[in-house]
Parts: C-alpha cells; sequence; structure tokens
C-alpha cells in the first residue's frame, strides 16, 4: 500500500490507483462528510475500499458490502493493516434502520431494477438517515466504457430526483461533477475500453456478461495504472488542484460526466 499525500491510499502492488474521475469524485464527498458526526456508515460496493480507509482513519465506523469476489480480496488487503473496516458478501441481519449513513458511488447503473435497489438500501439506514451516492451522468453520453463496466444506463438530473422520491427520500443537494477535465478524459477512456471489448471473449449470457463486467469495473486499472506516474507528480498534482477548483464552479450545472446526490430518508 502506498499513502499519496493529495491522492490517498493505492495498492500498486494489486493493479488498483485511483483513477482522475475517482479523485474528482473523492474530494466532493469527503468535503460533504469533513463536518459530520462520525457515526456508523455502510458502503456498496466499495471496490478497492479506498474512500472508505479515510473515512475509517478518520474516526468513521465503517461497514462494507461487495459482492464481486475480485474486489472484495483487494479491499480486504488494504483494510488488513489494521483492520479497519468491516466487509461483508452478502447483507447481514440487524442492518435494518441500523446505519446513519450510506454510500454507493458508480454502482446503481449496473443494477438493472435501480428503483428496488434503491428501496432496499433505505431500510438499512434509520430514519432520517442521509446518503451520497454517485451514478453516470446523460444517457446522449453512452459510450464503450459504459459497455466495459457493465452499466445498464447513465441518468438525467429530473430521473433521479423522481428515483429518490419514489424510494422514500427528500434530496439535499445534487451535484454534477467532472466538468471540465472529466469531459476530456472521458473519449480516452472509452477508446481505451473499446479496444478491451474487442480483445475479450463473449460470454456466454448477456446476464453472465453484465455480471463479469460489473465485478471487475470498480478494480481494473489497466489505462490509470499506464499514466498515473504522470498525474502523481509534482506537475500532476498541481493539474489535479486546478482541476477540482474549477469542477466547483460548474458542480450546478450539468455539464459535468456524473451526477453525486446527497439525500435523506424520510421515514
Amino acid at each position: 500500500m502506498v499513502i499519496h499525500p493529495f491522492y490517498g491510499p493505492s495498492l500498486p502492488e494489486n493493479g488498483w490507483v485511483p483513477a482522475p474521475r475517482y479523485l474528482l469524485r473523492r474530494q466532493l464527498i469527503l468535503d460533504c462528510l469533513q463536518e459530520q458526526e462520525k457515526c456508523e456508515l455502510l458502503e456498496i460496493g466499495p471496490g478497492a475500499g479506498a474512500l472508505l480507509y479515510e473515512l475509517a482513519i478518520c474516526g468513521w465506523k465503517c461497514s462494507a458490502l461487495e459482492q464481486s469476489p475480485q474486489a472484495l480480496k483487494i479491499a480486504e488487503s488494504l483494510h488488513n493493516r489494521p483492520a479497519l473496516a468491516k466487509f461483508f458478501s452478502k447483507p447481514q441481519r440487524g442492518w435494518d434502520a441500523h446505519f446513519d449513513w450510506l454510500m454507493a458511488m458508480e454502482v446503481l447503473e449496473h443494477i438493472e431494477d435501480d428503483t428496488t435497489a434503491l428501496a432496499q438500501w433505505s431500510t438499512w439506514l434509520k430514519p432520517g438517515g442521509q446518503i451520497l451516492l454517485s451514478v453516470p451522468a446523460h444517457q446522449d453520453k453512452w459510450n464503450k466504457t459504459d459497455v466495459w463496466a457493465g452499466h445498464y444506463r447513465r441518468y438525467e438530473r429530473d430521473q433521479l430526483l423522481q428515483l429518490f422520491d419514489k424510494c422514500g427520500f427528500t434530496v439535499v443537494r445534487i451535484m454534477c461533477y467532472g466538468f471540465p477535465v472529466g469531459n476530456l478524459i472521458e473519449p480516452i477512456r472509452a477508446r481505451h475500453h473499446g479496444r478491451l471489448l474487442d480483445k475479450r471473449g463473449k460470454a456466454s449470457s448477456t446476464d453472465e456478461f453484465m455480471k463479469q463486467n460489473t465485478e471487475q469495473s470498480g478494480i481494473s486499472r489497466s489505462l490509470e495504472k499506464q499514466i498515473y506516474p504522470l498525474y502523481s507528480n509534482f506537475m500532476g498534482v498541481s493539474f489535479m488542484k486546478c482541476a477540482l477548483w474549477l469542477q466547483r464552479k460548474f458542480i450546478d450545472t450539468d455539464f459535468g460526466t456524473g451526477y453525486l446526490i446527497h439525500a435523506r430518508r424520510i421515514n
């Protein structure tokens, strides 16, 4: 494990480094949680578990639900020095109305029945409990990365607001993040993932294809491993700081590549 002074933990020995899109989202999440009381938090689909690691270090009592065996193995290797968070491969008894906060970053778009999933997650929150959730934005931006990752959809602002209202949440704030740097990076990622799709053998069924892609999407960093030395050095960090500053100027527009929504369970 390596702790970058600005980007946080990475696991280069396991092939995971923080992607630029992750870093653009991470800073907004940390800013949102910084002033909150440290309490019980559940993350759905944490991938490598890097964000959960940072929260646990800060005093949050963290649990995670991760159903990808590959991701679970990497996350547990990050969190066993010392054991900082509890990881589970399936929901546990006692979760109903148990957690103060729930996070699900880039997860909901992988689930065909997103309404049922979000409604289920809401039952794990205490009444008044809060959720932070991110999804890719704008269906007209659908590209090879979405196929490679096993997405069912991208989201629009009104679609998200209706979904959260239907599932018993009141929205505190919805942010569209990533502009402009995320918009510039997305076509490069799409070309890279298109080449990976061309090389990959087809699964026996659509369900199997989606399952395989979903399980590896949170931890596969084949492109980012190649370019991480460029954006983790002094010049790269300076550029990323500028990107984070710029995205804040446009966070309330719909120009970005992803939505981050903060909502509260009504009852």
